[in-house]
C-alpha cells in the first residue's frame, strides 16, 4: 500500500514498471530445448480481449466471468474543475492500453485487461447535486476505518487474467494523471476458482469457503431493472459501485464445525445449496422449518438477512476477492442502480447477520461508475464536458 502523502510520478511509473519488467523477463523464461532462451507466453496472451468502449464500461458485466486478478486504486483530485479533462485523458489511455498500444506496457500482452473508472460523491456533487451518486455512504458498525481509507474522488479498477499487468497499468494511469490526483490507498486482490451454477453462471469461492455471488442481476432483464442507471443523460449506461475491504476472522470461523459453518451462512459449504434444499441458485424457502419448530434457515443466517425480499431492496452484481495484506481478507465490491439497495441491506445486516461478527471493515467508498465511452464521445464527457 502506498502512503497517503505520496505523489504519483513519472519516475514512480519508470521505477515500478522497470521492475514489473525484470520480474517478468526472469519468470517469462523456459527451458526449452528446441526453442532457447525463448520467453513462455503470459497468461493474458492467451485470453480474448474486452472492448474498452461501448454503452457501458468494461470491467462490471463483461468479460464473463470477471478475471481472477483485481487492483482497485482510489485517489483524490486536488481541485474537482480538472475532472473533465482528467477522465477524457484517463479514457485514451485506458483505450490504448487495452488494445496493447500503449508503450507503457512495455510489451506486455493485454489479453482481456479491463479498466474500469469511477467517481466518488464530491465530484458528483460538483457536476450535479441531484445525481446518483452524491451521497456518501453512512457509517455502519464493525468498522475500523482510518481517514485515509474512507470515501475518495476516483476509483481506478483494473482486471486481469495475467496479474503482472496489473501495476503496470495502474502505473501508467496514475503517470497520466501526474500531480492532479493524490493516492489514497490500493488493494490488490483474487478471485478463487469458478464453481458451475447451473444456466452457464459460474461463482469463485471465498476465503471462508462458500460459494460467493450466487444471488445477483444475471439476466439481461434483472440487469436492466438493478444495475444500470437509466437516467438522467449524464449517468446512463453507468452504475453504482461500493468498495469496502474487509479483515476476516479466519481461525475463528475454521474453528466452528460444519454444520456451525453453514448456519453462519444458511448454505452448505460443499455445494452452496440452501439449507432448506433445493438447487445452488433456487431461493432459499424462509418459511420451512424442522419438526422442533426451529427454520432450517436460522433466523440470523446471511441469506435470510441479506435476502432482497426481506429486505425489500433490489438486487447487486456482488464481487468478492481475496487479500493477503494488510491482513488476511476480502475486498468486496458490489454494482447497483440504487445506494439504497447496499445500505438498507447492510443496514438490516447489520442488526443480526451471524457473518459479520467475523468480518472488521479497514475500507469502505462508494463511486458512479460513469458510462461506457467512445472516441467521438470521451470518458465523463455527459457529466464534465
Amino acid at each position: 500500500m502506498h502512503r497517503a502523502d505520496h505523489h504519483p510520478s513519472r519516475r514512480t511509473f519508470l521505477d515500478v514498471t522497470g521492475a514489473m519488467a525484470a520480474a517478468g523477463l526472469i519468470a517469462g523464461c523456459t527451458s526449452d530445448s528446441a526453442h532457447p532462451g525463448r520467453h513462455a507466453p503470459s497468461a493474458a496472451a492467451t485470453q480474448s480481449p474486452v472492448p474498452a468502449t461501448g454503452r457501458h464500461q468494461a470491467g462490471i458485466t463483461l468479460p464473463q466471468p470477471a478475471q481472477p486478478h483485481l487492483l482497485a486504486v482510489v485517489a483524490d483530485l486536488g481541485a474537482p474543475g480538472a475532472a473533465g479533462p482528467l477522465l477524457a485523458e484517463l479514457g485514451q489511455a485506458v483505450r490504448t492500453l487495452t488494445t496493447g498500444t500503449d508503450r507503457r506496457l512495455l510489451g506486455l500482452p493485454p489479453g482481456d485487461l479491463t479498466v474500469t473508472i469511477g467517481v466518488g460523491p464530491r465530484l458528483v456533487r460538483a457536476a450535479g447535486a441531484s445525481l446518483p451518486g452524491a451521497t456518501d455512504l453512512p457509517r455502519f458498525s464493525r468498522e475500523r476505518i482510518a481517514p485515509r481509507t474512507r470515501g475518495g474522488d476516483l476509483l481506478i479498477q483494473v482486471c486481469a487474467s495475467d496479474a503482472l499487468l496489473l501495476p503496470v497499468v495502474a502505473a501508467a494511469l496514475l503517470d497520466q494523471a501526474g500531480d492532479r490526483v493524490h493516492e489514497r490507498w490500493r488493494q490488490s486482490a483474487r478471485r478463487g476458482t469458478n464453481v458451475p451454477l447451473g444456466n452457464g453462471l459460474t461463482a469463485p469461492r471465498n476465503p471462508l469457503g462458500f460459494i460467493d455471488g450466487i444471488v445477483g442481476p444475471h439476466t439481461a432483464a434483472e440487469q436492466q431493472r438493478d444495475l444500470w442507471l437509466a437516467g438522467p443523460p449524464a449517468v446512463a449506461g453507468g452504475t453504482l459501485a461500493v468498495v469496502r475491504r474487509m479483515e476476516l476472522d479466519l481461525p475463528r470461523f475454521a474453528a466452528l464445525s460444519v454444520a456451525e459453518q453453514e448456519a453462519v451462512f444458511g448454505r452448505r459449504r460443499a455445494s452452496g445449496v440452501p439449507l432448506s434444499g433445493g438447487t445452488v441458485a433456487a431461493s432459499p424457502d424462509l418459511g420451512a422449518k424442522m419438526p422442533d419448530g426451529r427454520y432450517l434457515v436460522p433466523a440470523d443466517a446471511h441469506v435470510r438477512r441479506a435476502n432482497p425480499a426481506v429486505v425489500g431492496a433490489g438486487l447487486m452484481l456482488r464481487r468478492s476477492y481475496s487479500t493477503d495484506e494488510p491482513a488476511p481478507g476480502l475486498l468486496f465490491i458490489s454494482f447497483q442502480n440504487d445506494l439504497r439497495t447496499f445500505t438498507a441491506t447492510l443496514t438490516h445486516m447489520d442488526t443480526s447477520d451471524a457473518l459479520l461478527r467475523f468480518t472488521t471493515t479497514t475500507a469502505s467508498a462508494t463511486f458512479l461508475i460513469l458510462p461506457g465511452f467512445d472516441r467521438q464521445h470521451p470518458l465523463g464527457s455527459r457529466m464534465f464536458g
